[in-house]
């Protein structure tokens, strides 16, 4: 497998296509990108981390930068200590969702944001040239340990205007959490303690062996939708290793659906806005999340804004036309208040309060909601030569129907639409399609894969 470079940053198979020398390539690359500033780093707690992390912080001090390091940590956190420390960058050492043998690094702009093109392109090429510059021996940077950013992370959640502790504790809610033995088992707990949760923990271990297939999707889920039941619980919870994407489980151990983690977060903020008289306001989200955002959006008045897939994409708009919500259908939440990055802690404690303020129980919030279905596919590239592709496919739908090829191609239909797009992590074409009801979807899914492969 070899090393995927992307807009996400770089991951690799740790000892294969991630080596030391390719660490220390783009480590000093960035140092030099950063004009070898101080530098804040955390990792997600895999089983590789404390490896790649001695060898991300020494080569950053070898380059002359000072380093924060923060420790096993979610990627949102690492987001926000960059944007309120000031600092010249940020590396957040994860492969996010791929499996245990993976490691990679997210690189940080001094704005807490991960880097965009532009940014990238400057980087990458910074890397490619080689031939970086060390810092002699009495003008390497100084290292400093500061543990406090979990505690930051959760008071700037908890202290929301949106958020009434007192009321949330008074349920008591009863939430299963798996944090498959990652960052989330740091976090995820303390936080559901701030709002006196019953927690009935799953893989919160610390151990950074995977308890399962870490993307947070249903079918990596059963052990907790099973827990759910056992324990009627009132919710359960998935994250990621890194905490950036959040996954629900309702109380009949069914999934909430990860584009509904972004749904409802949506419905939320713009209600609470709107009851605090604020008008207008609008939200970003990606081509391929779900059009119950935009049915949301309407109902309160406020206007949506789709970008390519991606956090930055999201994360950029949101700055550039001041959306107070936004995220991406994975199961991630964009706060503007709390930062300009996706985070799972974010939305758990926006859930909390929605669940509470709604009165009833997790499957009957999910019904109020605008109801759709998304179905998602892979094709596996092999030798195919996606561009050409899509380019084919745009010709013959644009003609009939409203295309958008900003990010692969997405076709929108009457009550349905299906985006095809290269992924950014994987070797891979996504097919993601949404309809009214699974049958509908699903048959989009195999029509598209089909055409792909005709």
């Amino acid at each position: 497998m070899s090393l995927m470079v992307s807009i996400s940053g770089i991951r690799g198979v740790v000892g294969e296509s991630l080596t030391p020398e390719t660490i220390v390539k783009y480590v000093a690359a960035y140092a030099e990108y950063c004009n070898r500033g101080t530098i804040v780093v955390g990792r997600d707690g895999r089983i590789t981390g404390k490896s790649v992390a001695d060898i991300v912080t020494s080569t950053l001090l070898q380059a002359g930068c000072n380093v924060i390091f923060i420790g096993v940590c979610p990627t949102p956190t690492v987001q926000l200590a960059v944007e309120q420390l000031h600092a010249a960058g940020g590396i957040s050492i994860t492969a996010s969702h791929n499996p245990m043998q993976w490691n990679g690094l997210k690189f940080m702009a001094t704005t807490g944001m991960f880097l965009n093109a532009e940014e990238n392109k400057k980087f990458w090429a910074i890397a490619e040239r080689g031939n970086f510059g060390f810092a002699a021996w009495d003008k390497q940077g100084k290292f400093e340990n500061d543990a406090t950013w979990i505690d930051r992370h959760i008071q700037k959640i908890i202290s929301l205007p949106y958020i009434n502790l007192e009321a949330v504790r008074s349920k008591k809610f009863k939430v299963v959490v798996d944090c498959d033995n990652a960052a989330g088992c740091v976090i995820v707990p303390k936080l559901l303690r701030q709002f006196e949760c019953r927690i009935i923990p799953l893989n919160c271990e610390l151990t950074g062996i995977f308890s399962h297939t870490p993307e947070p999707i249903p079918e990596n889920l059963t052990q907790l939708a099973a827990k759910v039941v056992e324990e009627k619980a009132d919710l359960g919870i998935a994250v990621d290793p890194d905490v950036d994407r959040l996954v629900l489980i309702n109380e009949k151990g069914e999934p909430f659906v990860e584009e509904y983690t972004i749904a409802s977060a949506v419905n939320f903020v713009l209600k609470k806005e709107m009851e605090l008289g604020k008008k207008d306001q609008r939200v970003v989200v990606n081509l391929s999340t779900t059009r119950a955002v935009d049915d949301i959006a309407t109902k309160f008045g406020a206007s949506v804004a789709r970008t390519p897939v991606g956090e930055i994409n999201v994360a950029a708009k949101m700055k550039e036309i001041g959306a107070v919500v936004g995220g991406e259908g994975s199961g991630g939440v964009i706060l503007r208040e709390v930062h300009l990055g996706r985070d799972a802690m974010v939305g758990i404690g926006l859930f909390l309060q929605f669940l509470t303020e709604f009165g009833g129980k997790t499957s009957e919030l999910k019904a109020s909601l605008p109801q759709y279905t998304i179905v998602k596919n892979k094709i596996e590239l092999g030798t195919l030569q996606p561009d050409i592709i899509l380019k084919k496919l745009n010709e013959k739908y644009s003609r009939t129907e409203k295309a958008n090829s900003d990010d692969g191609l997405k076709i929108d239909f009457a009550s349905s639409w299906v985006h095809l797009r290269k992924s950014n992590t994987e070797p891979i074409i996504r097919i993601i399609a949404e309809a009214k009801t699974r049958d509908e979807a699903s048959s989009l899914v195999e029509r598209f894969k089909k055409e792909i492969l005709a």
